[in-house]
Order: C-alpha cells, then structure tokens, then sequence
C-alpha cells in the first residue's frame, strides 16, 4: 500500500484497521484520524509501539506497551502484537542479519518501494506536495510526481520516514538471486558493492565488453563472445605473451582448466607515465571468493640463470584485474625485466596452480 498522505508530517492517511497494520515499529507514535490510524511526528526516544485498534477503549497509561522490557531481557509481546521485534533490527538491537523474512516485515519495506524502478526510498527522503515518495535517482529524472503527478517542487523533506527507515532492516538488493541479509540502510551501499551473489562482469581486462550474467554464464560468455582466448589443460602450464614490445597498453589472456575450475591468466602492460611501461601478471577463479581461497597460484620467470617468482591466492573474477593492479597485489615487473626473460620479443611464464589444505 502506497502512502497517500496531504500533510508533510503525516506519512500514511489510512492504515484501514486490518489486523496486520495494527503494529509498526517506529521512533514516533500513532494518532486516530477521521479514517483511521495515522503516522504522527517522531520523538527523540526510541519505543517500539502496541497499537490498539480504533474501536478499543483503553486507558491512556495503555497507549504504549513496550515490547521489550531490557537488551538482556526476553522479549514479551502483547497480544495485540505479532512478534515480530527483528522488523526493527538484527541480534543486539542493530546491524544486519540473515534468515526468513517476516510477512510483516516485507509489509513495512514496501511502504519504502519507488512507484518507479521499484528500488527501495532510502535518507534523505523527499516527497511531493501530497506525500508520495520517490527515490532521489529517479527524481532527477522526473519532471512531476509519479503517483498524483503533482508538483516536486519545492523539496519537502520527510522526516518521519527518515526515522522509520533508520529503524528497519532493509533486504538485499540482490535478494531475487540468493543473497538473504537485511541491513540497515547505511550499509546497503557498501555491501551490495561486494555481494556475492551481485551479477558478473565480463572478466576479460579492458571496459569494451558490457557482458553481466550469473557466474554459470562467465564461461558460456568467453567462449562464445572472446573465441580467440586459448584453454589449457593441467595444473603446470607455460603461459607465453607474444610481441611484449609492442607499443601502448596491451593485454595478454589465457584460459588454465585444472582441479575441476577454470582461471584466467592476465599479463597487462601499461605506462604510467611517458617512457616507463610496467607489467602485472595475475591468475583469477572464474568463481567465488570463497572458492578462491581453496586454491594458491605461482607465477614464475625463468633465463639466463636467473629466476623471479610470485606466489598468491588467486582472486576472484568478482574482484577483477583492475583492483589488483591498484593494490599492486600481482607480479609486477617492469620493461627491463621482461628483457631478461624474454626471447626474441616473446615471454614465457610458468603458471602452477595448486590446492590449499583446508
């Protein structure tokens, strides 16, 4: 249910009584309206609410039940409330959790959802002239209120939103694909940056290929969309990058299949600035952090009785090239280097991938 409230203070005009509406976790309180209960300002002092229904004749020492009476205390829920105290936070009162969601709950966070990309209206929270709201991305786009198509203009902030959303848990953005947090709205960003189960990119270095699908899909991609990228077999393979000298920022790529996975093999040039080219080699899963950590890589240069080796956890094509090459967490060695090691322009790494104990 969508809220349709005339006032900047007053959130939702119309709860209808039903049963399930009777409760709401808030900083603020209910108040009885002309049609029902309604949303009022917010206090200062959190105190989850026991709301009664309007016909319910109570004394005013009962117009608020606590649901809990201490942090160390179980939680006792009146009657007149479902318990349903995780809608507010995860264990110890804040944070973000994992588990099945309550109806309840998925009822309060779609009070939050955009009438336009259906994402969730997070601080700081704007509405129109009539109380509908809209999420700040889209409202840059918009010349009109999406529900009433009412005037935006001028900005109304809505607080008491504010102080209910900093009270509620919020799913993943990336739910519909298996990822089964809730987290309180500061730290969805940050989260849904890493989330595992976020879609993947093409892990082919460079930012020609758009390609996002689920991480089944990665190998399907390359095959068909990167056909010129070569597969080899065995956990001790050479990888041998072609032309070094040539001018520019160049990308080298080779597909490794061993212990039932599949790794990328990176060697990228480039200048950082004018006359001094750099080399990073690295290996990435196509697969999971987690899986990741199962494995161990090491790169190695060998000639002229001379040796340079590097050894690591692979990463995960979710964390990407461009990250590692940032953090200097690879092989790095510059043109003089690779002169070394090289054989008429061409350079040849020993790749060998092998498994941790657990």
């Amino acid at each position: 249910m969508r809220p349709t409230s005339h006032t900047a203070d007053v959130v939702c005009n119309d709860v209808k009584n039903e049963e399930k509406k009777k409760f709401l976790y808030t900083r603020g309180g209910i108040c009885q309206g002309k049609s029902g209960w309604v949303l009022c300002p917010l206090q200062t002092q959190l105190e989850p609410l026991a709301l009664f229904p309007p016909s319910a004749s109570r004394p005013d020492s009962e117009h608020r039940t606590p649901l809990a009476a201490s942090p160390s205390s179980p939680a006792r829920c009146s009657s007149a409330v479902p318990a349903a105290a995780a809608v507010i936070s995860g264990p110890g009162g804040g944070g973000g959790g994992a588990g099945p969601v309550s109806p309840q709950h998925h009822e309060l966070t779609s009070l939050f959802e955009c009438p336009v990309c259906f994402d969730y209206v997070l601080p700081p929270i704007l509405q129109c002239q009539a109380g509908h709201l809209v999420c700040n991305q889209c409202r840059q786009k918009l010349s009109c209120c999406p529900t009433c198509r009412g005037a935006l203009t001028p900005s109304i902030r809505n607080l008491a939103m504010e102080k209910v959303a900093s009270a509620v848990l919020f799913p993943c953005k990336y739910a519909t694909t298996g990822c089964s947090l809730t987290l309180h709205h500061t730290e969805k960003p940050e989260h849904e940056d890493i989330c595992e189960y976020r879609p993947y990119s093409c892990p082919c270095p460079g930012a020609s290929c758009k390609w996002q699908g689920s991480l089944e899909a990665v190998m399907s991609h390359l095959m068909h969309a990167h056909k010129s990228i070569t597969t080899l077999q065995g956990e001790d393979i050479v990888f041998l990058a072609t032309d070094i000298n040539l001018p520019g920022a160049v990308d080298w790529v080779m597909m490794q299949s061993c212990f039932g996975h599949h790794f990328m093999l990176v060697l990228e040039k480039q200048e950082k600035y004018e006359g001094h080219q750099q080399f990073f080699a690295i290996v990435l899963l196509i697969g999971t952090r987690k899986q990741a950590e199962n494995f161990a890589y090491r790169l190695e240069l060998n000639g002229n009785r001379r040796r340079l080796t590097w050894e690591a956890t692979p990463r995960s094509i979710h964390d990407g090239v461009a990250a590692a090459i940032m953090n200097s967490d690879c092989l790095v060695f510059d043109t003089a280097i690779a002169h070394l090691f090289a054989d008429n322009g061409n350079l040849g790494i020993n790749v060998t991938i092998s498994t941790c104990c657990p």
